[in-house]
């Protein structure tokens, strides 16, 4: 039994996250009530992503639209140049005459969710033949069409991961049955670090620079260097619990901070992305390795920090200042921990902490998310703090800044979302964590110990 045709009747929401949702229905077709082409018109002016997504949705629309085009026919859904979808046999109709359904239940027919929703309606009395599905972003009137009995859905071609749980961690747990089955085929020192090359097969879900925790009396943890189809080639990891090995004075307290650190102080290593709830040390972890390389190692020239403006709170309006002013209260994070790494050692005393605070105010430098468009940054150590507020647009964008000699930190835990229309599996750090995790140059740890205080330790599971 063949499926049925589906028609898909598109919210504005939909086109707002994701303009090209035009192409992501395969082979059904898809309806543009007239007030979704209204409010995308109204939406359209400004410099905001959403108005740039609408701006994107009516040029694909444009593409379509052609010369010529007969609207009664709908529009075929050909692929616009650079998209690389594979767009199916569906098309694109327009709403060219009333719709309305003469239903009771609709409350206020001059909000324009009810519109959507009485076009819904109008559309399955037109179409027996066709499931007449709804896709909205928004909850309650998917809800409000289950109560007239229609089919409505979210949207879910933006996600990452059909669940959060099977996001990439960056740590393998082994027994000592690992050894049993791998048995190390070949062990050598190079420059002061020892390697293994071990035997895996082609079923065993192998990452480059995945971290390797061997559970045991052996305690080993190591990093994945080299994946090949039938062997990988392991490093063992530097141990920065040992004050030998501190980075500019802050030592790892647990092994995913010692993960963590391995991966940020290594050069070859261009992404590193870090999760973990807040007092796990994502920030103070990433500003220490940042300093050591910028100012002993000097490997990069500056550090740049940035994040999404998005508040926990109520908005308290406009900043004054400059560009670096006007992220200063974004940036409590960064002023917090770099009172951590300037602790007086007692020799310099306080006119020490000060010479040393004005040399970093000057390699530390505080830029906005909404100036990067156009930006290369070379030799420059950037973080990229609350990523969990990022869309993969602007992931996207932000990556695509990094020069010849960038590495980019991004740190976030997206549990505490807190940007509209952005989930676990939409967020720009989970797709940034999923997509990078097989290529050599990038790694990832989940951090999950909380190492701030007894306090707040009992704080995150207690409320």
């Amino acid at each position: 039994m063949t499926e049925r045709r589906r028609l898909y009747l598109l919210d504005t929401n939909v086109l707002m996250h994701d303009p090209t949702a035009l192409f992501r229905f395969a082979e059904h077709d898809i309806f543009l009530p007239m007030i979704v082409l209204e409010e995308l018109d109204r939406s359209k002016k400004g410099v905001t992503e959403v108005a740039r997504n609408v701006r994107q949705a009516s040029r694909f629309i444009g593409h379509l639209m052609g010369e010529g085009a007969d609207l009664e026919q709908g529009l075929a859904l050909s692929e616009p140049e650079g998209l690389n979808l594979k767009v199916g046999s569906g098309r694109l109709y327009f709403q060219t005459d009333p719709l309305d359904h003469d239903d009771q239940l609709v409350g206020d027919r001059s909000l324009a969710d009810n519109k959507i929703l009485l076009a819904a309606l109008g559309l399955v009395r037109r179409f027996p033949d066709k499931d007449v599905v709804l896709v909205s972003k928004d909850i309650n009137l998917r809800i409000k069409a289950a109560i007239h009995g229609l089919i409505a859905e979210d949207y879910h071609n933006d996600r990452a991961l059909d669940d959060l749980s099977l996001l990439y961690t960056g740590i393998r747990q082994l027994d000592n049955r690992f050894w049993e089955q791998h048995e190390p085929e070949h062990s050598w020192t190079e420059e002061g670090r020892t390697f293994y090359r071990i035997g895996c097969g082609e079923d065993e879900d192998w990452y480059p620079n995945q971290c390797l925790q061997l559970i045991g009396d052996n305690g080993l943890e190591a990093i994945v260097r080299r994946v090949e189809p039938t062997q990988a080639v392991l490093e063992v990891a530097r141990d920065h619990r040992r004050s030998q090995h501190d980075v500019w004075g802050i030592r790892a307290r647990n092994p995913e901070q010692n993960f963590a650190l391995n991966l940020l102080m290594d050069p070859q290593i261009d992404f590193v992305t870090l999760l973990g709830t807040a007092g796990t040390g994502k920030t103070l972890l990433a500003l220490a390795a940042g300093l050591a390389q910028t100012l002993d190692d000097k490997i990069y020239r500056e550090i740049i920090m940035t994040r999404a403006t998005v508040s926990v709170g109520d908005e308290i309006g406009y900043l004054p200042g400059t560009e670096e002013e006007k992220m200063t209260p974004w940036m409590g994070a960064l002023t917090d921990n770099l009172e951590v790494l300037t602790e007086s050692d007692g020799l310099g005393g306080e006119w020490g902490r000060a010479a040393t605070n004005d040399l970093l105010a000057s390699r530390i430098k505080i830029r906005s998310l909404n100036f990067m468009r156009g930006r290369t940054f070379l030799n420059r150590y950037l973080i990229i703090d609350e990523a969990q507020n990022i869309t993969p647009k602007q992931m996207k964008t932000l990556i695509t800044r990094a020069g010849p000699g960038t590495k980019i930190v991004c740190l976030g835990n997206v549990e505490q979302i807190d940007t509209p229309y952005l989930t676990e599996t939409t967020s720009g750090l989970t797709f940034a964590v999923d997509r990078f995790k097989h290529w050599p140059h990038a790694g990832h740890v989940t951090l999950k110990r909380g190492e701030r205080s007894r306090l707040a330790d009992f704080a995150s599971e207690a409320l």
